[in-house]
Protein backbone atom coordinates (compact mmCIF):
# COMPACT_ATOMS: atom_id res chain seq x y z
CA UNK A 1 0.00 0.00 0.00
CA UNK A 2 2.92 1.93 0.88
CA UNK A 3 3.92 4.88 3.13
CA UNK A 4 1.09 6.81 5.10
CA UNK A 5 1.41 10.67 6.09
CA UNK A 6 -1.58 11.01 8.99
CA UNK A 7 -1.63 14.50 10.06
CA UNK A 8 -4.07 15.13 13.42
CA UNK A 9 -2.90 19.03 14.19
CA UNK A 10 -6.59 19.93 13.88
CA UNK A 11 -7.89 17.11 16.01
CA UNK A 12 -5.23 16.06 18.73
CA UNK A 13 -2.85 19.21 18.35
CA UNK A 14 -6.00 21.41 19.10
CA UNK A 15 -5.24 19.95 22.36
CA UNK A 16 -2.45 21.57 23.03
CA UNK A 17 -3.14 24.34 26.17
CA UNK A 18 -3.05 27.52 24.55
CA UNK A 19 -4.51 26.69 21.40
CA UNK A 20 -7.94 27.61 20.45
CA UNK A 21 -8.43 27.15 16.21
CA UNK A 22 -11.31 29.33 14.49
CA UNK A 23 -12.72 27.54 11.70
CA UNK A 24 -11.08 30.08 9.24
CA UNK A 25 -8.13 28.79 10.90
CA UNK A 26 -8.80 25.04 10.64
CA UNK A 27 -9.48 25.94 6.87
CA UNK A 28 -6.21 28.04 6.38
CA UNK A 29 -3.99 25.16 8.68
CA UNK A 30 -5.82 22.37 6.45
CA UNK A 31 -4.30 24.17 3.20
CA UNK A 32 -0.93 24.71 4.57
CA UNK A 33 -0.78 20.85 5.55
CA UNK A 34 -1.93 19.88 1.72
CA UNK A 35 0.72 22.19 0.37
CA UNK A 36 3.49 20.40 2.99
CA UNK A 37 2.09 16.89 0.71
CA UNK A 38 0.60 15.02 3.46
CA UNK A 39 -1.47 12.10 2.26
CA UNK A 40 -4.70 12.57 5.42
CA UNK A 41 -5.52 15.57 7.33
CA UNK A 42 -8.02 14.88 10.48
CA UNK A 43 -10.48 17.72 10.53
CA UNK A 44 -11.85 17.22 13.35
CA UNK A 45 -14.49 14.97 15.38
CA UNK A 46 -18.25 16.45 13.81
CA UNK A 47 -20.93 15.65 15.62
CA UNK A 48 -18.87 15.98 19.40
CA UNK A 49 -17.91 19.44 17.94
CA UNK A 50 -19.60 21.91 16.61
CA UNK A 51 -17.11 24.26 15.44
CA UNK A 52 -15.47 20.71 13.56
CA UNK A 53 -19.23 19.99 12.58
CA UNK A 54 -18.86 23.38 10.57
CA UNK A 55 -15.55 22.78 9.46
CA UNK A 56 -16.48 19.70 7.69
CA UNK A 57 -19.72 21.25 6.09
CA UNK A 58 -17.15 24.82 4.61
CA UNK A 59 -14.39 22.28 3.62
CA UNK A 60 -16.91 20.61 1.30
CA UNK A 61 -17.16 24.25 -0.09
CA UNK A 62 -13.83 25.89 0.56
CA UNK A 63 -11.07 23.08 0.29
CA UNK A 64 -9.81 22.53 -3.14
CA UNK A 65 -6.98 19.80 -1.73
CA UNK A 66 -4.37 18.41 -4.19
CA UNK A 67 -2.08 15.82 -2.08
CA UNK A 68 -4.46 15.09 1.22
CA UNK A 69 -7.26 13.26 2.07
CA UNK A 70 -9.78 14.88 4.17
CA UNK A 71 -10.41 12.78 7.31
CA UNK A 72 -14.00 13.01 9.75
CA UNK A 73 -12.34 11.66 13.39
CA UNK A 74 -15.07 9.87 16.02
CA UNK A 75 -15.23 6.58 18.20
CA UNK A 76 -17.21 3.80 17.88
CA UNK A 77 -20.70 3.16 19.08
CA UNK A 78 -22.05 3.24 22.34
CA UNK A 79 -22.17 0.01 24.02
CA UNK A 80 -25.60 -1.81 23.72
CA UNK A 81 -26.63 0.35 20.65
CA UNK A 82 -26.22 -0.75 16.82
CA UNK A 83 -23.66 1.48 15.05
CA UNK A 84 -26.84 2.45 12.26
CA UNK A 85 -28.64 3.56 15.48
CA UNK A 86 -25.79 5.54 17.01
CA UNK A 87 -25.95 9.54 16.82
CA UNK A 88 -21.95 9.95 16.89
CA UNK A 89 -21.73 7.46 14.00
CA UNK A 90 -24.56 9.54 12.19
CA UNK A 91 -22.53 12.76 12.13
CA UNK A 92 -19.55 10.71 11.71
CA UNK A 93 -21.64 9.90 7.93
CA UNK A 94 -22.72 13.01 7.76
CA UNK A 95 -19.10 15.20 7.25
CA UNK A 96 -18.87 13.21 3.99
CA UNK A 97 -15.56 12.90 3.96
CA UNK A 98 -13.80 9.52 2.07
CA UNK A 99 -12.37 8.62 4.79
CA UNK A 100 -13.04 8.15 8.89
CA UNK A 101 -10.61 7.29 11.79
CA UNK A 102 -12.24 5.30 14.62
CA UNK A 103 -11.17 5.33 18.05
CA UNK A 104 -11.58 2.43 19.85
CA UNK A 105 -10.23 0.99 23.54
CA UNK A 106 -7.55 -1.10 23.38
CA UNK A 107 -6.48 -1.33 26.88
CA UNK A 108 -9.02 -4.18 29.01
CA UNK A 109 -8.71 -2.01 32.05
CA UNK A 110 -10.25 1.36 30.05
CA UNK A 111 -13.17 -1.38 28.60
CA UNK A 112 -14.04 -2.06 32.13
CA UNK A 113 -13.62 0.78 34.08
CA UNK A 114 -13.90 3.71 31.45
CA UNK A 115 -16.39 2.31 29.27
CA UNK A 116 -18.42 -0.11 32.05
CA UNK A 117 -18.70 -3.16 29.73
CA UNK A 118 -17.40 -6.33 28.78
CA UNK A 119 -14.05 -7.10 26.50
CA UNK A 120 -16.58 -9.44 24.55
CA UNK A 121 -19.24 -6.06 23.81
CA UNK A 122 -16.22 -4.08 23.22
CA UNK A 123 -14.93 -5.98 20.18
CA UNK A 124 -18.43 -6.05 19.03
CA UNK A 125 -18.59 -2.85 19.10
CA UNK A 126 -15.22 -2.55 17.06
CA UNK A 127 -16.79 -5.07 14.20
CA UNK A 128 -20.03 -3.69 14.05
CA UNK A 129 -18.95 -0.04 13.56
CA UNK A 130 -16.08 -0.08 11.11
CA UNK A 131 -18.45 -2.76 9.13
CA UNK A 132 -21.11 -0.09 9.20
CA UNK A 133 -18.77 2.77 7.72
CA UNK A 134 -17.32 -0.15 4.93
CA UNK A 135 -20.65 -0.51 4.06
CA UNK A 136 -21.44 3.20 3.12
CA UNK A 137 -18.47 3.13 0.99
CA UNK A 138 -15.71 4.94 3.51
CA UNK A 139 -11.93 3.92 4.28
CA UNK A 140 -11.63 3.27 7.75
CA UNK A 141 -8.96 3.37 10.12
CA UNK A 142 -8.71 2.58 13.88
CA UNK A 143 -7.13 3.59 16.53
CA UNK A 144 -6.20 1.32 19.40
CA UNK A 145 -6.09 3.58 22.72
CA UNK A 146 -3.88 3.05 25.18
CA UNK A 147 -2.13 0.28 22.85
CA UNK A 148 0.92 -0.56 24.31
CA UNK A 149 -0.13 -0.25 27.50
CA UNK A 150 -2.96 -2.74 27.41
CA UNK A 151 -0.65 -4.94 25.08
CA UNK A 152 2.12 -4.35 28.26
CA UNK A 153 -1.00 -5.86 30.63
CA UNK A 154 -2.89 -8.28 28.88
CA UNK A 155 -1.35 -9.20 25.07
CA UNK A 156 -4.29 -11.46 24.43
CA UNK A 157 -7.21 -9.24 24.44
CA UNK A 158 -5.38 -6.05 23.13
CA UNK A 159 -4.10 -8.41 20.09
CA UNK A 160 -8.16 -9.51 19.70
CA UNK A 161 -8.91 -5.75 19.39
CA UNK A 162 -6.86 -5.37 16.28
CA UNK A 163 -7.54 -9.00 15.18
CA UNK A 164 -11.07 -7.41 15.30
CA UNK A 165 -10.92 -4.36 13.81
CA UNK A 166 -8.88 -5.95 10.05
CA UNK A 167 -11.25 -9.16 10.39
CA UNK A 168 -14.01 -6.34 10.01
CA UNK A 169 -12.31 -4.37 6.89
CA UNK A 170 -10.01 -1.73 8.70
CA UNK A 171 -7.54 -0.62 6.41
CA UNK A 172 -5.12 0.24 9.21
CA UNK A 173 -5.21 -0.40 12.62
CA UNK A 174 -3.07 2.50 14.64
CA UNK A 175 -1.04 1.41 17.57
CA UNK A 176 -1.51 4.45 19.89
CA UNK A 177 1.26 5.27 22.66
CA UNK A 178 -1.77 6.90 24.47
CA UNK A 179 -0.09 8.34 27.94
CA UNK A 180 3.45 8.57 26.09
CA UNK A 181 5.23 6.18 28.07
CA UNK A 182 6.62 4.05 25.33
CA UNK A 183 11.04 4.11 24.73
CA UNK A 184 12.01 2.90 21.41
CA UNK A 185 13.38 -0.47 22.43
CA UNK A 186 9.73 -1.11 23.64
CA UNK A 187 7.77 0.28 20.64
CA UNK A 188 9.92 -2.04 18.36
CA UNK A 189 9.24 -5.11 20.66
CA UNK A 190 6.13 -4.84 21.24
CA UNK A 191 4.88 -4.21 17.00
CA UNK A 192 7.29 -7.10 16.56
CA UNK A 193 5.68 -9.18 18.56
CA UNK A 194 2.31 -8.14 17.35
CA UNK A 195 3.12 -8.87 14.02
CA UNK A 196 4.18 -12.58 14.91
CA UNK A 197 1.12 -13.06 16.75
CA UNK A 198 -1.50 -12.37 14.41
CA UNK A 199 0.39 -13.14 11.48
CA UNK A 200 -0.45 -8.96 9.42
CA UNK A 201 1.87 -7.01 8.06
CA UNK A 202 3.37 -3.22 8.38
CA UNK A 203 0.85 -2.34 6.06
CA UNK A 204 -2.38 -3.34 8.13
CA UNK A 205 -0.65 -1.29 10.74
CA UNK A 206 -0.29 2.69 12.01
CA UNK A 207 1.35 4.36 14.99
CA UNK A 208 0.49 7.27 16.55
CA UNK A 209 2.79 8.07 19.98
CA UNK A 210 2.60 11.33 22.27
CA UNK A 211 6.04 12.65 23.66
CA UNK A 212 5.62 12.24 27.52
CA UNK A 213 8.92 10.94 27.17
CA UNK A 214 10.49 13.57 24.49
CA UNK A 215 10.79 10.26 22.34
CA UNK A 216 7.69 10.83 20.51
CA UNK A 217 9.26 10.96 16.98
CA UNK A 218 12.08 8.63 17.80
CA UNK A 219 9.26 5.66 18.99
CA UNK A 220 7.78 6.51 15.41
CA UNK A 221 10.62 6.11 13.08
CA UNK A 222 11.13 2.98 15.74
CA UNK A 223 7.45 1.75 14.81
CA UNK A 224 8.21 1.93 11.30
CA UNK A 225 11.76 0.65 11.12
CA UNK A 226 9.49 -2.24 12.59
CA UNK A 227 7.65 -2.70 9.26
CA UNK A 228 4.91 -0.23 9.99
CA UNK A 229 3.94 1.65 7.17
CA UNK A 230 1.22 4.67 8.35
CA UNK A 231 2.15 7.32 10.85
CA UNK A 232 0.81 9.84 12.40
CA UNK A 233 1.72 13.07 13.40
CA UNK A 234 0.54 16.66 14.57
CA UNK A 235 2.61 20.26 12.86
CA UNK A 236 5.66 21.46 15.36
CA UNK A 237 4.66 18.48 17.42
CA UNK A 238 1.36 20.35 18.86
CA UNK A 239 -1.02 17.79 21.31
CA UNK A 240 -2.13 17.71 24.97
CA UNK A 241 0.65 17.53 27.40
CA UNK A 242 4.07 17.25 25.85
CA UNK A 243 2.08 17.33 22.48
CA UNK A 244 2.63 14.53 19.80
CA UNK A 245 5.12 13.37 17.16
CA UNK A 246 6.54 16.29 15.06
CA UNK A 247 5.64 15.75 11.56
CA UNK A 248 8.10 18.21 10.18
CA UNK A 249 11.11 16.01 12.52
CA UNK A 250 9.33 12.75 11.59
CA UNK A 251 8.73 13.14 7.90
CA UNK A 252 12.52 14.66 7.36
CA UNK A 253 14.28 12.00 9.42
CA UNK A 254 12.20 9.31 7.17
CA UNK A 255 12.86 10.66 4.07
CA UNK A 256 16.01 11.79 4.25
CA UNK A 257 17.45 9.84 6.43
CA UNK A 258 15.98 6.30 5.50
CA UNK A 259 15.22 7.09 2.17
CA UNK A 260 11.79 6.55 2.03
CA UNK A 261 9.28 8.11 -0.43
CA UNK A 262 6.75 10.02 1.41
CA UNK A 263 6.08 13.56 0.09
CA UNK A 264 5.69 14.66 -3.31
CA UNK A 265 8.11 16.64 -5.40
CA UNK A 266 8.83 19.74 -4.07
CA UNK A 267 6.78 19.57 -0.41
CA UNK A 268 9.96 18.79 1.21
CA UNK A 269 11.65 22.80 1.37
CA UNK A 270 8.02 24.06 1.92
CA UNK A 271 8.87 22.74 5.53
CA UNK A 272 9.70 26.01 7.09
CA UNK A 273 7.42 27.98 5.82
CA UNK A 274 4.73 25.43 6.79
CA UNK A 275 5.98 24.94 10.17
CA UNK A 276 6.14 29.06 10.97
CA UNK A 277 2.63 29.74 9.09
CA UNK A 278 0.88 27.41 11.28
CA UNK A 279 2.76 28.61 14.60
CA UNK A 280 1.40 31.80 13.65
CA UNK A 281 -1.90 30.83 12.97
CA UNK A 282 -1.80 29.06 16.43
CA UNK A 283 -0.64 32.25 17.93
CA UNK A 284 2.64 30.51 19.51
CA UNK A 285 6.02 31.94 18.99
CA UNK A 286 8.17 29.27 16.40
CA UNK A 287 10.88 27.36 18.52
CA UNK A 288 14.05 28.46 17.43
CA UNK A 289 16.02 25.25 18.14
CA UNK A 290 13.10 22.94 16.67
CA UNK A 291 15.04 20.34 14.96
CA UNK A 292 14.94 20.96 11.11
CA UNK A 293 12.76 24.09 11.44
CA UNK A 294 14.03 26.00 13.65
CA UNK A 295 15.95 29.58 13.07
CA UNK A 296 18.77 28.04 14.85
CA UNK A 297 18.59 24.11 13.73
CA UNK A 298 21.39 25.26 11.38
CA UNK A 299 23.44 27.91 13.55
CA UNK A 300 26.64 27.61 14.19
CA UNK A 301 28.67 29.84 17.03
CA UNK A 302 31.69 27.80 17.59
CA UNK A 303 34.58 29.08 15.94
CA UNK A 304 36.25 25.78 15.24
CA UNK A 305 32.66 24.83 13.41
CA UNK A 306 32.99 27.68 10.76
CA UNK A 307 36.59 27.10 9.85
CA UNK A 308 35.30 23.79 9.29
CA UNK A 309 32.05 24.86 6.74
CA UNK A 310 33.90 27.70 5.28
CA UNK A 311 35.97 24.72 3.55
CA UNK A 312 32.71 21.95 3.34
CA UNK A 313 28.92 23.40 5.08
CA UNK A 314 28.15 19.54 5.14
CA UNK A 315 30.99 19.31 6.88
CA UNK A 316 28.73 20.84 10.39
CA UNK A 317 25.25 20.40 8.65
CA UNK A 318 23.86 17.25 9.30
CA UNK A 319 22.29 17.76 6.17
CA UNK A 320 21.88 20.46 3.42
CA UNK A 321 19.22 23.32 5.36
CA UNK A 322 18.08 24.52 2.16
CA UNK A 323 16.28 21.07 1.56
CA UNK A 324 14.15 21.51 4.32
CA UNK A 325 13.38 25.36 3.80
CA UNK A 326 15.91 26.57 5.85
CA UNK A 327 19.27 28.36 6.05
CA UNK A 328 22.92 28.45 7.49
CA UNK A 329 23.07 30.71 9.97
CA UNK A 330 27.06 31.86 11.71
CA UNK A 331 26.69 33.19 14.99
CA UNK A 332 29.29 36.17 15.91
CA UNK A 333 30.06 35.63 19.09
CA UNK A 334 33.38 35.80 22.23
CA UNK A 335 33.84 32.45 20.40
CA UNK A 336 33.92 33.44 17.18
CA UNK A 337 37.14 33.21 15.12
CA UNK A 338 38.59 34.28 11.92
CA UNK A 339 36.36 31.96 9.43
CA UNK A 340 33.31 32.76 11.95
CA UNK A 341 33.91 36.73 11.17
CA UNK A 342 34.29 36.12 7.31
CA UNK A 343 32.09 33.75 7.10
CA UNK A 344 29.14 35.96 8.90
CA UNK A 345 30.52 38.83 6.78
CA UNK A 346 29.40 37.30 3.40
CA UNK A 347 26.37 36.17 4.89
CA UNK A 348 25.89 39.68 4.72
CA UNK A 349 26.94 40.41 1.69
CA UNK A 350 30.42 41.68 2.53
CA UNK A 351 33.52 39.94 1.20
CA UNK A 352 36.12 39.99 3.66
CA UNK A 353 38.22 37.51 1.58
CA UNK A 354 41.13 40.34 0.39
CA UNK A 355 40.94 41.86 3.83
CA UNK A 356 42.70 40.06 6.30
CA UNK A 357 43.91 42.81 8.30
CA UNK A 358 40.28 43.84 8.96
CA UNK A 359 39.13 40.39 9.94
CA UNK A 360 41.79 40.49 12.44
CA UNK A 361 40.77 43.79 13.73
CA UNK A 362 36.94 42.89 13.89
CA UNK A 363 37.81 39.42 15.35
CA UNK A 364 39.55 41.15 17.89
CA UNK A 365 37.35 43.62 18.17
CA UNK A 366 34.13 41.66 18.42
CA UNK A 367 36.29 39.45 21.44
CA UNK A 368 36.42 42.48 23.38
CA UNK A 369 32.87 44.01 23.26
CA UNK A 370 31.43 40.03 24.38
CA UNK A 371 33.78 40.38 26.76
CA UNK A 372 32.25 43.51 28.05
CA UNK A 373 28.78 42.40 28.01
CA UNK A 374 27.83 43.13 24.15
CA UNK A 375 26.14 40.14 21.79
CA UNK A 376 26.20 40.39 18.44
CA UNK A 377 24.52 36.68 17.41
CA UNK A 378 21.14 38.67 17.59
CA UNK A 379 22.22 41.48 16.30
CA UNK A 380 23.39 41.75 12.97
CA UNK A 381 22.91 45.27 12.15
CA UNK A 382 25.44 46.66 14.55
CA UNK A 383 27.55 43.51 13.26
CA UNK A 384 27.31 45.05 10.10
CA UNK A 385 28.43 48.10 11.10
CA UNK A 386 31.19 47.71 13.01
CA UNK A 387 32.31 45.38 9.53
CA UNK A 388 31.43 48.54 7.58
CA UNK A 389 32.95 50.73 9.79
CA UNK A 390 36.88 48.65 9.66
CA UNK A 391 36.14 48.94 5.77
CA UNK A 392 35.09 52.33 5.57
CA UNK A 393 32.13 51.93 3.69
CA UNK A 394 29.69 53.31 6.19
CA UNK A 395 29.26 56.83 6.94
CA UNK A 396 27.69 57.71 10.27
CA UNK A 397 24.68 60.13 9.25
CA UNK A 398 25.53 62.38 11.94
CA UNK A 399 27.74 63.18 15.57
CA UNK A 400 26.44 63.73 18.44
CA UNK A 401 26.81 67.24 20.64
CA UNK A 402 24.50 66.06 23.83
CA UNK A 403 21.14 64.25 24.71
CA UNK A 404 19.93 65.14 27.95
CA UNK A 405 16.66 62.67 29.32
CA UNK A 406 14.44 64.07 31.76
CA UNK A 407 11.40 61.96 33.68
CA UNK A 408 8.64 64.37 35.68
CA UNK A 409 6.26 62.48 37.75
CA UNK A 410 3.68 64.95 37.86
CA UNK A 411 0.82 65.67 41.17
CA UNK A 412 -2.26 63.76 39.31
CA UNK A 413 0.06 60.59 38.86
CA UNK A 414 1.17 60.50 35.49
CA UNK A 415 4.73 60.17 34.33
CA UNK A 416 6.32 62.06 31.28
CA UNK A 417 9.52 61.37 29.74
CA UNK A 418 11.48 64.53 27.38
CA UNK A 419 14.13 64.44 26.06
CA UNK A 420 16.36 67.00 24.12
CA UNK A 421 18.93 66.37 21.56
CA UNK A 422 22.20 68.44 19.82
CA UNK A 423 23.72 66.99 17.38
CA UNK A 424 25.56 67.60 13.65
CA UNK A 425 24.56 67.10 10.52
CA UNK A 426 27.88 67.82 8.33
CA UNK A 427 28.20 71.69 9.52
CA UNK A 428 24.67 72.39 10.89
CA UNK A 429 24.16 72.12 14.06
CA UNK A 430 20.42 70.86 15.25
CA UNK A 431 18.36 70.54 18.48
CA UNK A 432 15.24 68.62 18.81
CA UNK A 433 12.98 67.85 21.86
CA UNK A 434 10.18 65.50 22.03
CA UNK A 435 8.16 64.09 24.86
CA UNK A 436 7.69 60.04 24.87
CA UNK A 437 6.16 57.70 27.03
CA UNK A 438 8.99 56.60 28.48
CA UNK A 439 13.06 57.56 28.12
CA UNK A 440 13.47 55.89 25.28
CA UNK A 441 10.38 56.72 23.28
CA UNK A 442 10.96 60.16 24.01
CA UNK A 443 14.81 60.01 23.02
CA UNK A 444 13.92 58.14 19.78
CA UNK A 445 11.47 60.62 18.87
CA UNK A 446 13.88 63.85 19.53
CA UNK A 447 16.54 62.15 17.44
CA UNK A 448 14.26 61.74 14.27
CA UNK A 449 12.76 65.35 14.99
CA UNK A 450 16.41 66.43 14.63
CA UNK A 451 16.75 64.33 11.40
CA UNK A 452 14.14 63.96 9.45
CA UNK A 453 14.46 67.06 7.48
CA UNK A 454 18.13 65.62 6.23
CA UNK A 455 16.61 62.22 6.49
CA UNK A 456 13.02 61.94 5.41
CA UNK A 457 13.26 57.78 5.06
CA UNK A 458 13.48 58.56 9.00
CA UNK A 459 9.57 58.50 8.44
CA UNK A 460 9.30 54.91 7.24
CA UNK A 461 11.49 53.47 9.83
CA UNK A 462 9.29 52.13 13.16
CA UNK A 463 10.49 50.54 16.69
CA UNK A 464 8.97 47.37 16.71
CA UNK A 465 10.57 45.82 19.58
CA UNK A 466 12.49 46.98 23.08
CA UNK A 467 14.50 44.20 24.94
CA UNK A 468 16.58 45.19 28.29
CA UNK A 469 18.42 42.51 30.18
CA UNK A 470 20.54 43.07 32.76
CA UNK A 471 23.28 40.81 32.72
CA UNK A 472 24.50 38.03 34.97
CA UNK A 473 26.86 39.31 37.36
CA UNK A 474 26.24 42.38 37.27
CA UNK A 475 23.73 43.94 40.23
CA UNK A 476 22.44 46.96 42.23
CA UNK A 477 21.28 50.09 40.44
CA UNK A 478 25.13 49.81 38.80
CA UNK A 479 24.49 46.59 36.73
CA UNK A 480 25.18 46.53 33.17
CA UNK A 481 22.41 46.83 30.73
CA UNK A 482 22.30 45.41 27.23
CA UNK A 483 19.51 46.35 24.88
CA UNK A 484 18.02 44.43 21.85
CA UNK A 485 16.59 46.64 19.48
CA UNK A 486 14.47 45.67 16.45
CA UNK A 487 13.28 48.18 14.03
CA UNK A 488 11.28 48.06 11.16
CA UNK A 489 10.49 49.15 7.24
CA UNK A 490 8.20 47.80 5.33
CA UNK A 491 9.17 44.44 4.56
CA UNK A 492 12.34 44.13 6.62
CA UNK A 493 13.72 44.41 10.08
CA UNK A 494 16.99 44.65 12.16
CA UNK A 495 18.47 44.68 15.29
CA UNK A 496 20.49 46.78 16.88
CA UNK A 497 22.73 46.11 20.59
CA UNK A 498 23.92 48.52 23.01
CA UNK A 499 25.69 47.87 26.18
CA UNK A 500 25.88 50.36 28.95
CA UNK A 501 26.04 50.92 33.01
CA UNK A 502 23.04 53.24 32.01
CA UNK A 503 20.23 52.00 30.39
CA UNK A 504 19.36 55.12 28.46
CA UNK A 505 23.33 55.54 27.08
CA UNK A 506 22.87 51.90 26.33
CA UNK A 507 19.15 52.18 24.58
CA UNK A 508 20.96 55.55 22.80
CA UNK A 509 23.46 52.87 21.06
CA UNK A 510 21.26 50.89 20.00
CA UNK A 511 19.41 53.04 18.48
CA UNK A 512 21.64 55.14 16.82
CA UNK A 513 23.20 52.02 14.54
CA UNK A 514 19.78 51.23 14.18
CA UNK A 515 19.18 54.65 12.29
CA UNK A 516 22.31 54.25 10.86
CA UNK A 517 21.61 51.08 9.42
CA UNK A 518 18.46 51.95 8.04
CA UNK A 519 19.90 54.74 6.35
CA UNK A 520 22.96 53.13 5.10
CA UNK A 521 20.66 50.28 3.44
CA UNK A 522 19.08 52.46 1.79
Amino acid sequence: MGYQVFDTTLRDGAQREGITYSVVDKLAVARLLDEFGVGFIEGGWPGAMPKDTEFFERARTELNLKHALLVAFGSTRKAGVRAAADPQVRALLDAETSTVCLVAKSDIRHVERALRTTGAENLDMVRDTVAHFLAAGRRVFLDCEHFFDGYRFDPDYTSSVVAAALEAGAERVVMCDTNGGMLPSRITAAVTSLMRRLGVTGDQLGIHCQNDTSCAVANTIAAVEAGVTHFQCTANGYGERPGNADLFATVANLQLKLGLPLLPEGCLEQMVRVSHAIAEIANIAPDTHQAYVGAAAFAHKAGLHASAIKVDPLLYNHVEPSVVGNDMRILVTEMAGRASIELKSRELGLDLAGHPEAVATVTDRVKDLEAKGWSFEAADASFELLVRAELGTVTRPFTLDSYRVLVEHREDGTVVSEATVKLWVGDQRMIATAEGNGPVNALDEALRGALVQHYPALKEFELADYKVRILEGSHGTGAITRVLLETAEAGRDWTTVGVHENVVEASWHALVDALTYGLTRR
